[in-house]
């Protein structure tokens, strides 16, 4: 299938940038140019906002059943294109077809849950404590236009989960996507077009990340932020957030614990989290980074996760059997050098992997290091890439202490066949979201994001929506 080029979506319409401009972007299993992307400027971003202004009003004046029933239909065409979306995702993004599809389907998923919890958002009716001709009323109004920023690696998923909060809200939405994989992000808002979403209701812009949010966050028409990405970048929108009074969601960086206690089932800790480390080539803000293995099994897990690593099928996410596709750019090959580096550097072996794959295109080999000192790099600062940095450790409570010693806290894992284990991990380990003896399984119905330096604000579950609604209190004396 021939990758297209990505215009901007204002208005329901597809079109270039006002002056014209475009970027470059690049199949990372090659290197080449596949196609380009507008690159939208100052008087695209006011058409937009316009747009979205008006688009607010209309969808939030809409019957919760009329923004279901146009909700339900993109999820509908979300399946039915997933196959094609899959190979323009997979050309720009480098992921696997099988996992490319996978993103596609989840994407309609999330959106007709959103399409069905649109019909919870309750007010309530608050006895009086003085009056009986008093009638207290507590009602939720979305909030209004929203600026969503978000990132590369998941390119679907980062958005789905923020438009269809908001629409199920009842705002509207203008999305900054990322520049590096603009046509899965489009495909998306296609389906929502063709399914009959109003004009302006949803829009879609590319260009320079620091100049679009800094005039979209400032900008009075928008009432709400929602960024995904890394913690520095996360602290700088949400500061500026601040200085202008928008409600801020944010799902930010993590470098996910995993812990194998004494009791664990050692192939199933190895399956569910090889499969979660490598999946993206490990560029997935949830994925396994720090492996903390009791010291009595930790040969044992680490041959069996060597032996996985070693099996996978590096390759072109467009041939068949490639589980693990190239690095989005090469400025990942460079930090995961850097990465191992410093990991050797401090001490540490490397048991597989380690290296770069040929010299086209961005492919680096499943790496498994042991024996990682504390002060090594990558047990400070998450590699975003396919590398599982492991240490041992005696006790549960020491492997706890490891967990929570990183100001970040979005993902971690655990494997222990004991409840009075899981119930301890449950009540300490500080993250967002914690998996026991399974593998990441996210869902819409779900809380998603993060505590401590990870965040703040859920893009998954009833709680998703309460970012995107004002709660009001309005009393009525009868006369």
């Amino acid at each position: 299938m021939t990758y297209p080029n990505t215009q901007l979506f204002i208005n329901n319409s597809w079109q270039d940038a006002a002056d014209g401009r475009t970027l470059a972007v690049h199949n990372p299993a090659t290197g080449k140019e596949i196609g380009r992307v507008a690159h939208a400027s100052r008087v695209d971003l006011d058409r937009a906002l316009e747009a979205a202004q008006k688009g607010f009003e209309t969808w939030r004046d809409m019957l919760p059943a009329d923004r279901s029933k146009i909700m339900r239909k993109a999820a509908g065409l979300m399946r039915e294109r997933a196959a094609d979306i899959a190979n323009v995702l997979t050309q720009e993004q480098g992921k696997p077809l099988v996992e490319a599809k996978g993103e596609a389907l989840a994407a309609a998923d999330i959106i007709e849950w959103f399409a069905e919890e649109g019909f919870r958002v309750y007010g309530r009716i608050v006895p009086s404590r003085s009056s009986l001709s008093m009638r207290q009323m507590v009602l939720k109004d979305p909030i209004g236009v929203v600026a969503a920023f978000t990132p590369w690696n998941v390119p679907i998923n980062q958005v789905v989960r923020k438009v269809s909060a908001a629409l199920a809200a009842g705002c509207s939405m203008l999305i900054k996507a990322p520049e590096e994989t603009p046509a899965g992000p489009a495909a998306l808002i296609q389906a929502f077009a063709d399914a009959g979403i109003p004009a302006g209701v949803l829009g879609l812009v590319y260009g320079n990340p620091a100049e679009i949010s800094s005039y979209l966050i400032a900008h009075p028409t928008i009432r709400k932020i929602t960024f995904t990405g890394s913690t520095p970048v996360g602290k700088q929108l949400a500061a500026m957030a601040g200085q202008h009074m928008k409600r801020v969601t944010m799902e930010l960086g993590g470098h996910a614990p995993v812990i194998v206690a004494e009791d664990a089932d050692i192939s199933l800790a190895v399956k569910a989290t090889a499969g979660a480390k490598f999946r993206n080539a490990g560029q997935v803000c949830i994925a396994p980074t720090r492996f903390l293995v009791h010291e009595s099994i930790r040969k044992e897990f680490e041959q069996a996760l060597v032996k996985h690593a070693n099996n996978l099928k590096v390759g072109d996410g467009l041939t068949d059997g490639t589980q693990m596709g190239p690095l989005a750019n090469p400025r990942r090959l460079a930090a995961m050098a850097e990465f191992t580096r410093d990991a050797v550097a401090q001490g540490a072996t490397v048991l597989s992997g380690g290296e770069r794959i040929g010299d086209t295109g961005n492919f680096w080999q499943p790496t498994i290091l042991t024996d990682v000192p504390i002060k090594a790099k990558v047990f400070n600062d998450e590699p975003f890439g396919p590398m599982a940095a492991i240490r041992s450790f005696n006790t549960l409570e020491e492997a706890i202490l490891e967990s929570n010693r990183l100001p970040y806290g979005l993902a971690g894992y655990a494997f222990t066949r004991s409840l009075k284990n899981a119930d301890l991990l449950a009540r300490r380990v500080e993250v967002g979201m914690l998996w026991v003896n399974m593998p990441a399984m996210p869902s819409a119905e779900m809380p998603f994001g993060g505590i401590k330096d990870s965040g703040y604000g859920s893009e998954g579950g009833p709680e998703a929506l309460d970012a995107y609604l004002n709660a009001r209190s309005i009393s009525v004396m009868n006369v």
